[in-house]
């Protein structure tokens, strides 16, 4: 675009988890929006001063009717004009009802209209095998996936919307061709997996993602990148909302580079759900051509983290705690270490605002066999 922004005028409703300090949720999601150039407003579904990795936080959690309120008030001044939805962490189900109830809203006021409103549902439920929100907040999230256009489960999500458990990728495929033929959703990006696989590093990790076809057959593909030695929060949040500008753009940029492509990228971006024609190859798709690019910008941006991180805790240990987190003994110091900890894993986006913007590509999309 002629200001320098990757995609055209886009404004985006974000809905997340908000913390004073650290970058989790729409502290990160509104940063990394912003800095590729979307308008955004952020809908915050809880106020904490941290996140709560730090094992101790003080806030408060916003209500179903709150929720549906702020939206009100939008509406009301006339500022519900939304390109985007982007949903993430949302406290409970009835608060999780309400934001499904702004997410359909939104699409059925863009209905004349295909292609001028894209949802991006991040289902956050819990990780690792094991929840982390209500068991009744999964039965909602499996109502709204089918109005959602892209949804980003991680590995444990994925298995609890397909009912598919998932051992291996030929069982990560299984999953994902169940999500489209049961909710009809358009776009899938499964992330953190973590499988054996004989082609794959031993320290690895990968997404996979798939753009379903007319009838809702997959068109899947894998990206494998190496894994870092070290926990990091909010990595999901910062996916979710670098995928959102990097698809809007992808799509967009099929307009780019032909007469037959302009056409071809306008038509996609007037299409609904942006849902290529299935002649496209999984390779060529808009999402896996997003997906290597925010993939890029996250490795960046986390071993720039994890190398600061590591400086600090050298730094910690010097003052008397030993670097590998355990402490001298008493609680008390084992819990400023964890503090500490906690602090130096923040993830550095502000100072790495061209890992954002200009991502050296390193690690490319291959194609995942269905079988």
């Amino acid at each position: 675009m002629s200001d320098g922004s990757p995609i055209p005028e886009t404004r985006v409703l974000a809905v997340a988890s908000h913390v004073v300090s650290g970058y989790v949720g729409n502290k990160i999601a509104v940063f990394s929006l912003q800095s590729l150039g979307c308008d955004v407003a952020a809908l915050n579904t809880v106020q904490f001063s941290n996140h709560t990795g730090y094992k101790q936080w003080t806030g408060s959690k916003v209500s179903a009717q709150e929720i549906t309120d702020l939206y009100q008030g939008l509406k009301q001044s006339y500022l519900d004009d939304f390109d985007m939805m982007l949903s993430g962490y949302v406290p409970g189900a009835p608060a999780l009802e309400a934001v499904g109830q702004i997410g359909q809203e939104l699409k059925r006021k863009a209905k004349s209209k295909p292609g001028s409103f894209f949802w991006v549902l991040d289902p956050v439920m819990g990780d690792n095998g094991s929840l982390y929100v209500a068991p009744d907040v999964v039965p909602v999230y499996k109502s709204l996936v089918p109005y959602a256009n892209l949804v980003l489960p991680n590995q444990f999500e994925a298995e609890l919307l397909s009912e598919v458990q998932i051992t291996d990728m030929p069982s990560i495929a299984r999953a994902i061709q169940v999500m489209h033929e049961r909710y009809g959703i358009p776009h899938i990006v499964i992330t953190s997996v973590s499988l054996p696989h004989p082609d794959h590093p031993v320290s690895s990790l990968s997404v996979v993602g798939s753009t379903m076809t007319s009838d809702r057959k997959a068109r899947a593909f894998k990206i494998v990148f190496p894994a870092i030695d070290c926990y990091f929060s909010g990595t999901g949040d910062m996916f979710a909302a670098l995928m959102a500008v990097r698809m809007r753009e992808a799509v967009y940029n099929r307009g780019k580079d032909s007469q037959q492509q302009q056409q071809q990228g306008s038509a996609l971006m007037e299409r609904e759900s942006w849902l290529s024609e299935d002649s496209v190859d999984a390779l060529d798709l808009p999402l896996a051509r997003a997906a290597e690019k925010v993939l890029a910008s996250m490795h960046e941006v986390l071993t720039k983290t994890a190398e600061r991180m590591e400086g600090a805790m050298r730094k910690a240990g010097e003052a008397g705690m030993n670097a590998d987190g355990v402490g001298s003994g008493t609680g008390a110091e084992e819990k400023k270490m964890h503090l500490l900890k906690s602090k130096a894993a923040e993830l550095r986006l502000v100072r790495h605002l061209d890992s954002l913007r200009f991502p050296q590509v390193e690690f490319r999309a291959t194609r995942l066999y269905m079988g």
